[in-house]
């Protein structure tokens, strides 16, 4: 368990308020602004921080290359999702492959009234999102010890998350029988994938209305420069 003294240093709060200034930027071709955030929440962003760097010396659940640019590559990323959506109250957000919680964990803080499970087959992750969402007093996550395909008896998800699981085929399969029909958010329910590269061959295939964005027209940091934002409408 993690210990209870665990609190943020000014240099974590320096890079949330760093990565929340990018996502504040008008652009045109990304999305809009992410919702301005309350104190709490700025602080619950801010214990991610600590939170990892404790756990992860505990079990490797974030790569050691990434753990000294957290802030970018894990917190940033999944944020940027809220750039293009704003789940209405109530909504169900599915995280699938979660790993240590990205992007579900974020996301979660930033929209509190959202519900989110958050789904990985390895148990040893989904004990960190547990962990982390405790303490962060984060009363809309749920982790679930599971592969998606067998969460076919939970209540309809509005949108699935996820960051580079699988190719896109395979992953829609998975995931479309656990969407909801009705459509209510602003942006069609369906899949918010955050992957990089060359996307066009392995899109190819897929029937379902796709739309792309570029993390780099408002991230403006080496490591996004060809990463991607993509929403499939299911």
């Amino acid at each position: 368990m993690t210990s209870s003294k665990v609190a943020p240093t000014k240099t974590d709060f320096r890079e949330v308020d760093n990565l929340l200034a990018k996502l504040s930027v008008d652009c045109h071709d990304f999305g809009t602004p992410i919702p301005a955030l309350s104190d709490a929440q700025r602080h619950k962003l801010a214990m991610l921080g600590p939170l990892f760097r404790e756990w992860n010396a505990q079990i490797n659940v974030i790569s050691r290359k990434d753990i000294d640019a957290f802030f970018t590559r894990h917190v940033l990323h999944s944020l940027s999702m809220a750039r293009v959506f704003r789940p209405e109250a109530g909504a169900r957000i599915l995280d699938v492959g979660t790993g240590g919680g990205f992007p579900g964990l974020p996301l979660a803080i930033l929209f509190p009234q959202t519900h989110f499970t958050l789904c990985d087959s390895i148990g040893k992750k989904i004990k960190v999102v547990n962990a982390v969402a405790q303490a962060l007093e984060l009363d809309n996550v749920e982790g679930t010890w599971a592969r998606a395909e067998t969460l076919t008896d939970l209540p309809p998800f509005d949108f699935v998350v996820s960051r580079a699981v699988t190719k896109m085929a395979p992953f829609l399969s998975w995931v479309r029988p656990l969407m909801a029909e009705d459509h209510r958010h602003g942006l069609s329910n369906g899949v918010l994938y955050l992957k990089g590269g060359d996307l066009k061959s392995e899109l190819a295939p897929v029937k379902d209305p796709v739309l792309e964005w570029s993390l780099s027209d408002v991230l403006q940091d080496p490591w996004f420069e060809t990463k991607k934002l993509l929403h499939v409408a299911l």
